[in-house]
């Protein structure tokens, strides 16, 4: 059993984010905060991305993670938290992935 234990913790985004944290890298969260109708990532899903794009773990599927990857290093630059909303109602919702009906917020805030 302690074998899943220690699969699950080497997974976990947040455990990730710790770990590249005590590495000295810049790190941001991003957060599931709000889903409306097909969305492929329940609320409170992570990704952790690092100032040079890396990320680990999930908000979405497709091109909704690069978009959030993208922001999530401006947010690494200036420190600034943004609160990003892919959906239907957006131009880009089939560009991004979202052409089945879902709406996502997700919150993205550095650490540290």
């Amino acid at each position: 059993m302690m074998e899943d234990v220690h699969l699950d913790d080497a997974r976990d985004p947040l455990i990730i984010a710790e770990g590249w944290r005590d590495e000295g890298r810049a790190v941001a969260i991003a957060t599931v905060v709000e889903t409306w109708g097909s969305a492929p990532r329940p609320v409170g899903s992570h990704l952790v991305i690092d100032a040079e794009g890396n990320f680990q773990g999930s908000v979405s599927g497709g091109c909704v993670e690069g978009a959030v990857v993208t922001e999530a290093i401006d947010v690494i630059d200036t420190g600034k938290a943004k609160m990003l909303e892919f959906g239907v109602a957006d131009e880009t919702a089939w560009r991004v992935g979202l052409s089945c009906g879902g709406r996502i917020k997700v919150y993205v805030e550095r650490l540290g």
